[in-house]
């Protein structure tokens, strides 16, 4: 018997793809063995981007005082009323520097923007509407209101109100408005930590030239983009050569400093794809082939960490969410890579940071020009490309192309019951842009 319990001739790899599982079952399994990581605090400099933990509430007064919010004159707002009369100017009020005397009827303080308002003052005349007399003094050309041009104290924010929901994905506005409360960090959801895996003899790392009959590696290149895009902390790349010892190995490190690991390539049925066998040998191999165009081959696995027993990778009713990190197998061929992380391993990756477990993309709704053939029972994943006031599909060439999915604007997805889409028919899109 091996360590893992199964007899040593099991091999995951002899089954083939005589099943497949439906996009939807995929995703409801992952919705239930996937759940949102923990917070931590992060300084306020480097928070933009990150999802809150928990509501925002502040304990100040923004503004704390009451402020100017033009240039010109504070006054008594009763002063400017009928006939107008010339106002004494007995000082001067600017930002840190306030007035500090009162203003009493017939008077008034030349203001700056953002300066505190005088005590007896209860308005701010515009210099465009302020006369200087001969004498010094100011008259008025406009008949003011009470609170005219002068910022509330707490207008912008009260002591004690919610500031920002919790599950906000902060903005630069947001961090700006957390800055004006006094925030020097915040409490966010840590980042997932994602750990990629390539495995194949004939690959060369990015910024080698393809030569003979290696090729070099698009798909690390892409995920690491892809994942970061998505929120992810990635960590270093790995190649990993087509040997079992060698996958297996790896998979349990990534498994142990990981909270998603992407493999790339590997994940069929052929003689040198270990990693679907050294998944289902260290952890769980739940789903292995999918019903979805290019993306056939995708795996999903559970491998546990560390320390953490094969037992406690099962969902109970208590626990419904695995210790173990999710594992994806995801195809070698780029454009399946790109489906299968799209569709199925950018979702996990966003919701462990707290963000959206829907598409990244914008949808719209467009016709079709040219027809799109599909098969029943399978999702396709469709390149398209904008013409004519609707889309038609990329001639593809294959799952190997990845510039078919370059000059794609973006992709149609089609519906296991759907057999074709004619032309004319509205579809929607999701754009890449």
């Amino acid at each position: 018997m091996t360590e893992s319990g199964k007899p040593p001739f099991f091999d995951v790899r002899m089954r083939g793809f005589r099943e497949r599982a439906s996009v939807d079952a995929v995703l409801a399994l992952l919705e239930v063995r996937t759940a949102v990581l923990g917070g931590e605090t992060v300084p306020l400099l480097g928070a933009a981007g990150r999802v809150l933990v928990e509501p925002v509430v502040s304990g100040v007064d923004v503004p704390g005082f009451a402020r100017s919010a033009m240039d010109g004159f504070a006054a008594r707002a009763a002063d400017t009323a009928g006939t107008p009369v010339p106002l004494a100017v007995i000082g001067e009020s600017l930002p840190a520097r306030p007035f500090v005397g009162e203003v009493g009827p017939g008077e008034a303080v030349r203001i700056t923007t953002g300066a505190p308002i005088p005590t007896g003052a209860d308005a701010v005349l515009m210099a465009e509407f302020a006369r200087i007399e001969p004498d010094g003094r100011v008259l008025p050309s406009a008949v003011l209101a009470a609170g005219k041009h002068v910022v509330r104290i707490g207008e912008d924010v009260a002591r004690g109100s919610e500031v920002l929901p919790a599950g906000r994905r902060l903005r630069p506005q947001d961090v700006g408005v957390l800055a004006s409360i006094g925030a020097a960090t915040v409490q966010v959801v840590r980042r997932p930590r994602v750990a990629i895996l390539v495995t194949g003899n004939e690959l060369l790392p990015p910024g080698f030239v393809p030569e003979g009959v290696r090729i070099v590696d698009s798909n690390s290149p892409m995920l690491t983009a892809l994942a970061i895009r998505d929120g992810a902390d990635v960590l270093p790349v790995q190649y990993i050569r087509d040997d079992y010892q060698a996958v297996r190995d790896a998979l349990r490190a990534a498994a142990t400093i990981a909270d998603v690991v992407l493999c790339s390539g590997g994940t069929s049925v052929g003689v040198e794809d270990h990693t679907p066998r050294a998944v289902a040998e260290l952890g769980e191999l739940v789903v292995h082939g999918v019903a979805l165009r290019p993306a056939a081959p995708l795996g999903v696995g559970f491998v546990p960490a560390s320390g953490t027993s094969k037992e406690q990778t099962a969902p109970s009713p208590l626990h419904p969410f695995t210790p173990s990190p999710p594992l994806f197998l995801l195809p070698g061929n780029p454009v399946s890579c790109l489906c299968a992380y799209d569709l199925f391993a950018g979702r996990v990756v966003r919701r462990l940071g707290g963000l959206t477990w829907e598409l990244p993309y914008k949808k719209v709704a467009l016709p079709l020009t040219q027809p799109i053939a599909s098969a029943v029972g399978r999702v396709d994943y469709v390149r398209v490309k904008c013409e004519a006031g609707g889309v038609a599909p990329v001639a593809s060439g294959g799952a190997s192309n990845l510039s078919s999915a370059v000059v794609a604007d973006g992709f149609v997805l089609v519906p296991p019951e759907r057999d074709n889409y004619a032309p004319g028919e509205t579809v929607d899109v999701w754009l890449f842009g």
